[in-house]
């Protein structure tokens, strides 16, 4: 089965028009897109957009031999003309079967939100699987077999994509294809960056891909470390890289803090931000996490700073004769301890840390200790993690990987 995408952006297109945003300013030339449309075999149109005889022609195809267009999403504004010889637009009620004279089945699958999916199955039994923007399927919770392709909006909903990893629909070898991109993220590195971590990609407008070819993607490292200063976008950054994973282990070691409001708010936002299906504990004990292969998933631990001063307070570190009758030595023995841990662990482990060195130099000998000791405690593990992000002002820059 072949599939050519007419067009992979938001359905406004990319850049929008007149909007004047630093993304859309950037999204020329190779870097825009048109509205999301995809032919199937020359047979199967999914989604009608303006200019889709035009961007076929292009791509070196013709629509003359569609036989069904389908709609997957409502179009806002004036309802797109029909081209000269192709059918009128349909949509497939959701769980009814469509057989195409070619041989080709398509399935409606509801979603949860407005709009239909398209599970399309080939001549020879290929299997794909369209979704609309800003849309997921409704509880495929049941075991199923891996699609070959995937075709989705990977950036605006990357829970649909954990939700289908979940049920078993997307497998190692399915191909994952952003589509309905839109100006949230920055065209070129960022956004391929960020489908990486997904175990996705995207492709430029007029690509003709085949169903069932394995196309590989960068894995996700199995260790990362995640530095940033102060409200940086470090834990944003660090949720992103396990948005698409269904279940993820986040790991809080700030615990509550009972009568601190501010603290609680703190709390409260990143809960919020966190999909419903991640599993939290609210612990510094990390090494029995980092050692248990009995559980898959995905560790993130949010923050090694604070983990760090946990570690110093059982050693007593802020007492300068504590520290040098014995603290530091201790210390030293927990730092190692966690990043041997960290070395044998068998887990994807996404961590976030401060970066504090960079800035005024802390009036007391306490918290100059802590400084450097959260430095060299940064160092070391970083020294075993594969990838290495440092976060300034929102923008994550790769040190390692």
């Amino acid at each position: 089965m072949e599939l050519t995408l007419l067009g992979t952006g938001a359905p406004e297109g990319l850049p929008r028009p007149d909007c004047p945003c630093a993304a859309c300013a950037t999204a020329l030339g190779p870097g825009s897109r048109a509205a999301t449309a995809v032919l199937v075999d020359g047979a199967l149109l999914l989604d009608l957009t303006p200019g889709a005889v035009f961007a076929a022609a292009r791509a070196g195809h013709s629509l003359g031999g569609v036989r069904q267009v389908l709609l997957s999403h409502p179009h806002d504004g004036p309802a797109v003309e029909v081209p000269a010889g192709l059918p009128q637009p349909g949509r497939v009620p959701d769980g009814r079967e469509l057989a195409l004279l070619t041989g080709h089945r398509v399935r409606a699958l509801a979603l949860d939100a407005p709009g239909t999916g398209y599970e399309v199955v080939g001549p020879e039994g290929g299997r794909l699987l369209y979704l609309p923007p800003g849309a997921a399927v409704a509880g495929p919770k049941e075991a199923r077999s891996p699609y070959e392709m995937v075709v989705l909006d990977v950036i605006g909903r990357p829970d649909a994509l954990a939700r289908l990893r979940a049920a078993g629909a997307v497998g190692p070898t399915t191909d994952v294809v952003a589509v309905h991109l839109d100006h949230d993220v920055p065209p070129g590195p960022e956004l391929d960056r960020r489908l990486a971590a997904a175990g996705a990609r995207a492709v430029p407008d007029g690509t003709t891909l085949d169903v069932g070819s394995y196309e590989s993607v960068p894995d996700v490292p199995r260790r990362t470390l995640v530095l940033g200063g102060a409200r940086s976008g470090k834990s944003l950054e660090a949720e992103r890289r396990l948005a698409a994973f269904p279940d993820v282990l986040y790991v809080a070691t700030g615990g509550t803090r009972g009568g601190d409001s501010e603290w609680a708010r703190r709390v409260s936002a990143h809960r919020e931000r966190r999909p419903g299906s991640w599993r939290t504990a609210e612990t510094c004990d990390l090494l029995p996490l980092l050692a248990d292969a009995a559980d898959p998933a995905p560790l993130l631990v949010d923050c090694l700073s604070l983990w760090l001063t946990y570690a110093m307070d059982e050693v007593g570190a802020w007492d300068d004769a504590e520290w040098a009758g014995g603290g530091e030595k201790a210390l030293r023995a927990k730092v190692a301890e966690l990043v041997d841990g960290v070395r044998r662990t068998r887990r994807t482990v996404v961590a976030v840390s401060n970066e504090v060195g960079s800035g005024i130099v802390p009036a007391t000998a306490s918290g100059r200790r802590y400084r450097d000791e959260l430095g060299r405690l940064n160092a070391a593990f970083a020294g075993e993690c594969e990838q290495v992000l440092l976060v300034v002002a929102g923008q994550a820059l790769a040190l390692r990987g």
